[in-house]
C-alpha cells in the first residue's frame, strides 16, 4: 500500500460548532471544508496531522476539525419499532443467548399480559429461545435478556457516545 493511498483512508472526526462530535468524514471531504473555510483545524494533545500536497502548497489536515458554519438540525424522530429497526438496534443477535441464525422478536413481557409493542418491550430473538420463553415473562423463564431494550438515540448522540468511549479508551492506554 502506497503513502498516497494510505493517506487517502484516513477519516476525519467532524465537530460542531458547539465542539459535539458529530461524524467521520474522509480525508477529501475534510480538505474541501477547511479550504472553503467552512471547517477549522481543531487541535487536540497528541493528535496526528496529516500533509497533503498540492503543486503549490501544502495543507495540514488534522485528525479533528470544526465546522465554522451553522448547520441547520435535521429534524429526527424515533423510527416505529418494526422487524428492521429492532434488528439494527439489537445487532442481529438473539437477545437470550447471542445466536445470529433464525432470528425474530420477542416481547418481552407478553401482550397476552398487558406487555406493549414498544422499543423497551421488543428484542430479537433467535427461534428457539423465542419458543423456549413462549408466553412468559424473562424471569419466569429463567432467561436473562443481554441488554436492557430501548428505544434508538439520535445518530449524533449516538456518534458522540461511541466517540468519547475511544477517545477514553485510547487515553487510559497511554496511561
Amino acid at each position: 500500500m502506497t503513502a498516497a493511498t494510505h493517506l487517502l483512508e484516513q477519516s476525519i472526526v467532524v465537530f460542531s460548532q458547539n465542539y459535539l462530535p458529530i461524524s467521520r468524514v474522509n480525508i477529501k471531504r475534510a480538505i474541501v471544508l477547511l479550504l472553503t473555510g467552512k471547517a477549522e483545524p481543531l487541535s487536540m494533545m497528541n493528535v496526528p496531522v496529516w500533509k497533503v500536497r498540492s503543486p503549490n502548497q501544502v495543507i495540514e489536515v488534522p485528525e479533528h476539525i470544526r465546522l465554522t458554519i451553522k448547520g441547520k438540525e435535521r429534524a429526527w424522530r424515533v423510527p416505529p419499532v418494526n422487524r428492521r429497526e429492532v434488528l439494527r438496534r439489537d445487532h442481529h443477535t438473539c437477545q437470550y443467548c447471542g445466536s445470529t441464525h433464525n432470528l425474530t422478536l420477542d416481547h418481552v413481557v407478553p401482550l397476552s399480559k398487558g406487555g406493549s409493542h414498544s422499543w423497551d418491550n421488543v428484542v430479537t430473538a433467535c427461534e428457539r429461545c423465542n419458543q423456549r420463553k413462549g408466553n412468559r415473562t424473562p424471569e419466569e423463564a429463567n432467561m436473562p435478556l443481554r441488554s436492557k431494550p430501548r428505544a434508538p438515540l439520535h445518530p449524533t448522540v449516538a456518534f458522540a457516545e461511541q466517540f468519547w468511549r475511544e477517545h477514553q479508551s485510547r487515553q487510559d492506554r497511554q496511561d
